[in-house]
């Protein structure tokens, strides 16, 4: 159930949280810092974005996002894995993928 109905555009990092029980993967993505939503906030989207064969940790992302939660549960962002994304840094990316936000 959406929080807040109303999509933004943000910038999103990826890292390696310090516990990852009951997450999937070691590499998540969470909103970049002076971003308007709390970096401990988790975001749902394109498993791309984890991808660290192109791009590694710390690389930084431009999605939409809404704030969500599932049935009352803990509040995290989602972004469609079928939305396009637009890498914002690109030091160490070993082979440019990059979909345009439009």
């Amino acid at each position: 159930m959406a929080i807040d109905s109303s999509y933004h555009t943000i910038i999103v990092e990826s890292f390696y949280p310090a516990d990852t029980s009951g997450r999937h993967g070691p590499v998540h993505i969470r909103p970049a810092p002076n971003q308007p939503f709390s970096q401990s906030l988790f975001v749902e989207c394109s498993t791309d974005l984890t991808d660290t064969d192109v791009y590694p940790i710390g690389t930084r992302f431009r999605i939409k996002v809404k704030l969500t939660d599932r049935k009352g549960g803990t509040p995290f962002l989602y972004s469609s894995y079928h939305w396009p994304f637009e890498v914002i840094s690109t030091k160490g990316i070993k082979r440019r993928v990059v979909k345009t936000i439009k």
